[in-house]
């Protein structure tokens, strides 16, 4: 059996009187693994104690086989996709994935030459000039993984890199991760919304206030998670259309017209079949939509039923 890429053992990490992981133990395989859990679970900070931003306050940690904090060997040896934005003001696309590169110790014409490479891969050739700041959300996040892509590491850290993308967008994304897989990179890639980390890999790990809920092959676990239902609402200008369509859609046990003009309400039995579905549905029917998430706090409702 092969060594695990990332392992976490009795990892504990405070801040004052704030805890983000509670006696955290947890192996990451090689492969994708999915790290999934509401806004505020835990998943930032283990993203930060794996890359070795912060340390634990207690526990061990290991990647790669290393300690992650204040390693550059490490730090060379993977790519990292932060959740939040931070680039330089006027910077444009190309120039901060080439001055990524330079922070990694390559040539000006290498890291030129690394940086065209990696952007043209994320399909942001054509915006490769323009300035960051002039960017749409997803923009930003498919720059953040060129950067993260540029040095060619066997491992990536990806933290949330799908949020705020639209539609063909974030289907965009899914590919680009999928093909990363399948030409043998690691990934971990963490993320709030199930269906997205369902339609990349089968192995995910559960995360909720700090603390491991489940882990291990996502059919293994699906089984609990397909009997509960969730509602689901879309805002679209064309809402009559979005639900006749839904109708024909298996798994859907009714549908409501919302208060709002272009609310359509959804409720399914099958939450993790009917997200896909729905995506292709979409993109079939060309249908534009504004919105899509769920009043019942999806995931937040999914670990209460898991832990009862």
């Amino acid at each position: 059996m092969s060594p695990p890429l990332a392992s976490l053992v009795n990892v504990s990490k405070f801040y004052g009187n704030v805890m983000g992981l509670n006696d955290f133990s947890v192996e990451f395989p090689k492969g994708m693994t999915g790290l999934l859990g509401p806004n505020g679970a835990g998943k930032s900070t283990m993203m930060k104690v794996l890359t070795g931003q912060i340390r634990p306050s207690k526990g061990r940690v290991e990647v790669l086989g290393h300690r992650p904090w204040d390693n550059p060997v490490l730090n060379r040896m993977f790519g990292y996709c932060p959740e939040q934005d931070t680039f330089f003001r006027g910077m444009t696309g190309l120039q901060f994935v080439t001055f990524s590169a330079r922070l990694n110790g390559h040539s000006q014409r290498e890291s030129s030459r690394l940086a065209w490479k990696v952007v043209k891969r994320v399909n942001l050739k054509k915006d490769a000039n323009r300035a960051i700041d002039g960017y749409s959300k997803g923009m930003r996040q498919r720059i953040k993984i060129a950067q993260a892509l540029v040095d060619d590491p066997q491992l990536l850290f990806l933290d949330e890199p799908l949020s705020g993308t639209d539609p063909i967008g974030r289907v965009q994304l899914m590919d680009l991760l999928h093909d990363l897989a399948m030409e043998g990179k690691d990934i971990i890639v963490s993320s709030h919304v199930l269906y997205e980390i369902e339609r990349l890999t089968s192995n995910i790990v559960l995360v909720n206030k700090g603390r491991l809920v489940a882990e291990g092959n996502m059919h293994d676990i699906r089984d609990s998670m397909d009997k509960f239902p969730l509602t689901v609402r879309i805002r679209t200008k064309e809402r009559k259309r979005l639900a006749k369509a839904i109708l024909d859609l298996p798994s859907v046990s009714s549908i409501f017209l919302g208060d709002e003009p272009t609310e359509v309400l959804v409720r399914s039995s099958s939450p993790v079949s009917f997200f896909p579905r729905l995506q292709n549905l979409v993109v079939d029917e060309d249908i534009q939509l504004s919105s899509i998430d769920s009043p019942d706090d999806n995931l937040d409702a999914i670990f209460k039923y898991l832990v009862s």
